[in-house]
């Protein structure tokens, strides 16, 4: 698909979904800027595609820090004059019953799940209506559709991203700016490998579940991000994008 002349951030650019759909704006066409914590593997991305030709600049964030997202923002409508695509992928969740958590554990999932979301929004939203363009999208979880063992404050943030996704988008629609938002089922994403170690038998009975027998892949999501992203997507706004393999139906 073609992104030529536009610009794209992606939070949590660095791995998995963010990284591959960062790629794909880039051999696109799209200068890039990957927001992520991790430095390392963001430098890296950053570089090679470089490499390669394409534009692509790095900015180590914590997206749960307002101020900082929107300086971040700003470095790169200061360097490249805009932003047309947003794309948040940034989440984690740390499941355990909800009946054995913590205050402090919803705080950090309710930041880094559904505040991030509405910083990084916030931060480029007034730029897109000036220019009368923009295409947001949001990754949401099949844990706000269905409920999910240990997953209640984790369900409950992709819950209020898929409100506030639906909400945002009939408010923006006429300055041209599309809001959607995927609901991927269970995926091997790295933070899914991390949190699924000594859980494998749990993970076939999962597999069990999804309708063509596998789990989703990062490659998966970043497809449907890609083109939510595209203009072949351009009267596309408001809606909800399971990519679960048929997990859910809903």
């Amino acid at each position: 698909m073609s992104f030529e002349g536009k610009v794209a951030i992606v939070t949590g650019g660095a791995q998995g979904m963010g990284m591959l759909s960062i790629r794909g704006f880039a051999e696109g066409g799209a200068r890039v800027a990957i927001f992520d914590i991790n430095e390392t593997e963001g430098k890296a991305v950053a570089q090679d595609l470089n490499r390669k030709g394409c534009e692509a600049i790095f900015l180590k964030l914590d997206v749960t820090s307002r101020p900082a997202v929107n300086e971040a923002v700003k470095a790169i409508e200061d360097k490249y004059g805009k932003v047309d695509i947003l794309v948040n992928t940034v989440g984690t969740d740390w499941p355990l019953p909800f009946i054995q958590s913590k205050e402090e554990t919803w705080e950090r999932l309710i930041a880094l799940n559904f505040k991030s979301v509405l910083y990084t929004t916030k931060a480029v939203l007034d730029g897109m209506a000036a220019r009368n363009y923009g295409k947001i999208i949001n990754i949401a979880s099949d844990a706000a559709r269905i409920g999910v063992r240990g997953e209640a404050v984790y369900g409950a943030c992709k819950a209020a991203i898929i409100g506030f996704s639906r909400a945002l988008a009939v408010e923006v629609g006429q300055n041209n700016i599309t809001v959607n938002t995927i609901s991927p089922g269970p995926t091997e994403t790295p933070s899914f490998k991390e949190r699924s170690r000594g859980y494998e038998k749990l993970v076939e009975e999962v597999k069990k579940g999804i309708v063509l027998g596998r789990l989703g892949q990062s490659a998966d999501i970043a497809e449907a991000v890609l083109f939510l992203a595209s203009d072949k997507a351009s009267f596309i706004t408001g809606q909800v994008l399971s990519v679960s393999g048929g997990l859910t139906m809903v």
